[in-house]
């Protein structure tokens, strides 16, 4: 596709009331190591991912999603991405330039027509990584992002027309409609998800693992440690991945899964599942029920630091 300019997620940045809460959650029990910290501001690391860090965690007054980071190929395509982005009337936050976060690199942000902080950046040191070894239980690297929106299509035509993202598939419900689309910038079955919500929010995170045995092996860490499990262990029909959620101290639903479907890009036609269907949401029938208080836990609270855009 020509206008895509994106190569992959970086990272999810996160701005929580109980700093210390969260940051012991995320590098102790859920498998990250903190790289970097200043301020009230941690920058996390999955030890099997070349990215300097996957989620950034900052203190502040209210819960909310600080940003969604996407990586490019090079300077002169971030730059390509801006003028685009300025061409068609969106909202640039910052001017590609220096970024100043562990790695460093050339970038921008702008805000989504939902009124979340994009940030694209290229030319980011790769940090040194290594091999996750057998029944090690921790996250090899970020796997994707799923996103709420109350208005599910017109958030699925901004990033297909403005960011170049393709529908993999789509999760639709005999009575109310489609629920969730799914969404790629390479041949990784989904980078991000979009799905339906009564607001804006944050749906979950993704961590990817080594293989099945440490994935059962980590979700079952993070239950013995007293996490609320929502869902899970089970393996979704769309993107054929494993799926364990859980709620992080402040109420983020976080995931972990593996071996999520890499597609033939040349021949792949998106699938219309249907999501009332126990098989479509796990082929396993290993997980509790999908009902309304796992959907709800995923509604989230309301972004309250989005910026309300104007349409695009």
């Amino acid at each position: 596709m020509s206008n895509r300019l994106l190569t992959h997620l970086r990272h999810v940045d996160l701005a929580v009331p109980d700093y210390d809460k969260q940051l012991d959650f995320y590098a102790g029990v859920w498998g990250l190591t903190k790289v970097a910290e200043d301020s009230g501001i941690s920058f996390l690391a999955a030890e099997g991912s070349p990215e300097q860090y996957v989620v950034r965690l900052r203190k502040a007054d209210e819960k909310r999603l600080d940003l969604v980071s996407y990586g490019a190929a090079s300077a002169a395509d971030v730059d390509t991405l801006a003028e685009r982005l300025l061409a068609d009337g969106v909202q640039l936050i910052s001017q590609p330039g220096k970024v100043e976060t562990p790695g460093g690199g050339y970038g921008f942000r702008f805000f989504d027509v939902d009124g979340r902080t994009i940030e694209v950046s290229a030319d980011v040191e790769v940090r040194q990584h290594r091999k996750i070894e057998e029944k090690e239980s921790i996250p090899v690297k970020l796997s994707h992002v799923v996103l709420n929106s109350p208005d599910l299509d017109r958030t699925k035509a901004w990033y297909e027309e403005h960011l170049g993202f393709r529908l993999s598939d789509t999760l639709g419900h005999p009575h109310i409609g489609d629920v969730m689309h799914f969404m790629r910038i390479s041949n990784q079955h989904h980078s991000m998800a979009i799905a339906k919500g009564p607001h804006t929010s944050l749906h979950h995170i993704s961590f990817e693992m080594r293989g099945i045995d440490e994935y059962m092996r980590g979700s079952g860490r993070v239950m013995r440690a007293g996490f609320k499990k929502i869902w899970g262990p089970g393996r979704h029909m769309a993107g054929d991945n494993t799926f364990t959620y859980f709620l992080d101290p402040h109420g983020n639903t976080v995931e972990y899964t593996t071996e999520l479907e890499l597609l033939d890009e040349d021949t792949w036609h998106p699938h219309v599942y249907d999501f009332s269907k126990p098989e479509v949401t796990d082929q396993w029938g290993t997980a509790n029920p999908m009902n309304e208080l796992v959907t709800k836990e995923s509604f989230n609270d309301v972004d309250r630091g989005v910026f309300v855009a104007p349409p695009v």
